[in-house]
C-alpha cells in the first residue's frame, strides 16, 4: 500500500517541526505501536504488564524522535507509514525485551548468548555484556550458526536476530508452525555446545 496522502502531510508536518505535529502523530499511531507491543510479547509467550507496554511504548516513540526524526527521514514512501512503523516498533520491542533480560527463549531454557554475555562480564573483560549487545555481535551469532544445519540456523536467524513470530517463520520458510519450537530448542543445544567447546580452546 502507498503513503496516503494523510500520511504524507502529517510526515512533512512533524519533519518540519509544525505545531501540534508530533501530539497528531502520536494520537494517530499510538494504537498501532500498542498491538505490535501486544503481539510482539503474545508471539513470545510473554506476559507484559501494563507498566511495561506502557514503557515499551514510550520506547517506541523516543526512537523516532530521536536524532531529529532520523527514523522518519530514512522512510522513503514505498510502502504505507503504518507498514514501516509496524517495522520500527517490533524492532525496538524486541531490543527492549533483551535488555530487561525478559528472556525470547521458550520457557525453562538459558539462551546461549545470554549465558556467554554473563560469562564475559563475570570475568571482568571489559566487554560489552548486555544480552541485547550479544544478540547484536553478529559475527559471532554466525560463527555459532555455522554449526548448524541450514534450515536450523534458518530458523534461529528469523527468531532471533530478526525477531520472526513462528507463524511469520511458518509462512517464510513453508514449514509447521509447530515445528519451529523443537527446531530451536535442537538448535541451541548444539549452539551451547559449539560455545563450550569454543570456550575451553581458549
Amino acid at each position: 500500500m502507498a503513503l496516503s496522502e494523510i500520511d504524507k502531510q502529517l510526515l512533512k508536518r512533524c519533519l518540519e517541526r509544525e505545531p501540534r505535529a508530533w501530539e497528531d502523530f502520536v494520537d494517530r499511531f499510538v494504537g498501532l505501536v500498542v498491538h505490535v507491543v501486544n503481539h510482539t510479547g503474545t508471539s513470545r509467550s510473554l506476559q507484559i504488564s501494563e507498566q511495561d507496554r506502557e514503557d515499551f511504548t514510550a520506547e517506541v516513540f523516543v526512537a523516532i524522535l530521536a536524532d531529529d526524526f532520523a527514523v522518519l527521514r530514512r522512510f522513503r514512501g514505498a510502502s504505507s507509514l503504518a507498514t514501516y512503523l509496524t517495522v520500527i516498533a517490533r524492532r525496538v520491542v524486541v531490543r527492549e525485551l533483551l535488555k530487561r533480560k525478559i528472556s525470547a527463549l521458550a520457557p525453562g531454557e538459558s539462551g546461549i548468548l545470554q549465558r556467554q554475555a554473563e560469562a564475559h562480564h563475570k570475568n571482568g573483560n571489559g566487554h560489552a555484556s548486555s544480552t541485547e549487545e550479544r544478540f547484536d555481535n553478529r559475527d559471532e551469532v554466525q560463527k555459532l550458526m555455522d554449526a548448524l544445519p541450514q534450515d536450523e540456523a534458518e530458523v534461529v536467524r528469523l527468531y532471533h536476530l530478526e525477531g520472526k513470530s513462528y507463524h511469520e517463520i511458518s509462512a517464510h520458510m513453508s514449514i509447521p508452525e509447530n515445528s519451529i519450537g523443537p527446531t530451536l530448542s535442537r538448535a541451541r543445544a548444539k549452539m551451547r555446545q559449539e560455545a563450550m567447546g569454543s570456550s575451553s580452546i581458549h
